[in-house]
C-alpha cells in the first residue's frame, strides 16, 4: 500500500468537559476535519488509564490522542495536571519499546476552540500518516 493510499486509523480519548465539546462546537460550526478519528468521551482526561492507549494500539489503531482542559481549567479541578504527569512518562515508556512518538500526542482544548479542534486533529492524523500502518503491538485473534 502506497503512503498516499494509507488512512490511519486514530483512538481519541475526549475529556466530556472541553475537547469533547470543542469537537462538537467544530461539528456543529460544520468546520471540516479528518474523519480517521474514532472518539471515546471520558469524563477527564486524568481518568484515561495507559493502559487504555496501548490497548488501542493492540486493537489496530495507527495512532491515539488524549485531549482534555487545558491545565488549570479542570472541571475537577486537578486530573489534567494528573493526565500531563502520567503520559509525558507514557510517552517515554513507548519511545523505550521502540513506538515512533508521532503514534501518540496529547492536546488542551477547551469547549470554545472548535478551530484548535481542527487543526488538532489534522496535525495527529498526519502525525499517524508519516509514521505508517502500526503493526507491532497487534493482537492475533485467537480462536477457542
Amino acid at each position: 500500500m502506497s503512503e498516499q493510499q494509507f488512512e490511519p486509523s486514530v483512538i481519541a480519548f475526549l475529556c466530556n468537559w472541553c475537547s469533547y465539546a470543542g469537537a462538537d462546537l467544530a461539528g456543529t460550526s460544520r468546520i471540516q476535519y479528518p474523519t480517521n478519528l474514532d472518539i471515546i468521551r471520558v469524563m477527564c482526561s486524568g481518568r484515561v488509564n495507559p493502559l487504555f492507549i496501548v490497548n488501542a494500539l493492540q486493537q489496530g489503531a495507527d495512532g491515539v490522542l488524549v485531549s482534555g482542559c487545558h491545565p488549570g481549567d479542570c472541571h475537577y479541578m486537578e486530573g489534567n495536571f494528573y493526565a500531563r504527569r502520567r503520559f509525558t512518562l507514557m510517552n517515554e515508556l513507548l519511545n523505550y519499546v521502540g513506538v515512533d512518538a508521532k503514534r501518540f500526542n496529547m492536546s488542551w482544548v477547551s469547549a470554545s476552540e472548535g478551530a484548535k479542534w481542527k487543526d488538532v486533529v489534522e496535525e495527529v492524523v498526519e502525525n499517524a500518516k508519516e509514521a505508517g500502518p502500526f503493526e507491532q503491538f497487534r493482537r492475533n485473534k485467537i480462536n477457542w
